[in-house]
């Protein structure tokens, strides 16, 4: 007697495969290029300027963290980035501190989570982070002078201060 299939016999097992595109449309970032990390509206960076290199992690993971590289370097040169406008680029300098050395290269590594996914993604938004901070302009000072009030209880205040320090320091008279 032969055997009977259900129609679940051809049903494909795996999940069909699904282009990048028809994904990228699908999260809302169609139109946009996908090899670009979007920092503003005015800043784009393109993937070509970062360098990745993946490492051993310091952090959780287990023994996973002895065999897998899962902590990222990612490293994107400032000083020559044809991306950047030259205040944001002066801005970035002072603002990353230790993290860019005397070639201008900024480097940030990343190993708060287990996967290297994860940690490439945290790296890319740490960068963008900092550049948008980097791009925000300060509020340039405008100088005041103090007003007539505020000086005269500065200086009522540091008579006050004056007087409780001195009966401090008075020393009992000897009869």
């Amino acid at each position: 007697m032969p055997r009977r299939l259900n129609s679940r016999a051809f049903a494909p097992t795996s999940k069909p495969a699904v282009s990048r595109r028809s994904r990228l449309a699908r999260h809302g970032t169609a139109g946009q290029n996908p090899r670009m990390l979007q920092i503003t509206t005015a800043i784009r960076i393109p993937e070509s300027e970062l360098s990745e290199r993946f490492i051993r992690s310091p952090g959780p993971g287990g023994q996973n963290v002895n065999k897998v590289a899962t902590a990222v370097q990612l490293s994107f040169d400032v000083a020559r980035s044809p991306s950047l406008p030259e205040d944001v680029r002066r801005r970035l300098n002072g603002l990353a501190g230790r993290r860019i050395d005397g070639d201008g290269v900024l480097t940030i590594e990343a190993h708060r989570f287990r996967t290297r996914e994860r940690n490439r993604e945290d790296a890319r938004e740490r960068l963008a982070d900092l550049i948008r901070q980097a791009a925000h302009r300060p509020k340039p000072r405008i100088a005041t002078r103090p007003t007539r009030g505020s000086k005269e209880r500065r200086l009522a205040s540091k008579k006050l201060r004056a007087r409780v320090k001195q009966t401090r320091s008075r020393r009992p008279t000897e009869d």
